[in-house]
């Protein structure tokens, strides 16, 4: 199992998962964040440190964002496979996030 990365890090990327990450699996495309499944290794330690609440644990993620199952899963093949599912995914949802206060 892995960790994922769901629709409330879209425009956001406030990074802090990075951080704490002891493996390096957590990576920046154009509109999010995304983890890495083959490098995760399930420790957790990047959900607690979302200040929106974005990332859970595969079997836990909310049936509305299941699609960032496969969005997160497409890691290896790059942004270039990434980037266009988020970006379908932000307009299929009408997506407006608003930006951390910094």
């Amino acid at each position: 199992m892995t960790y994922i990365i769901a629709e409330p890090c879209i425009d956001i990327k406030d990074k802090s998962c990075i951080d704490v990450c002891p493996v390096d699996c957590i990576h920046e495309m154009g509109r999010m964040l995304v983890i890495d499944p083959e490098e995760c290794i399930d420790c957790g330690a990047c959900e607690p440190e979302c200040p929106v609440e974005a990332i859970f644990p595969e079997d836990a993620l909310p049936d509305k964002w299941e699609p960032f199952v496969k969005i997160n899963y497409a890691f290896p093949e790059g942004a270039a496979a990434i980037d266009p599912l988020v970006d379908a995914y932000a307009v299929d949802h009408n997506v407006q996030n608003e930006p951390l206060e910094g």
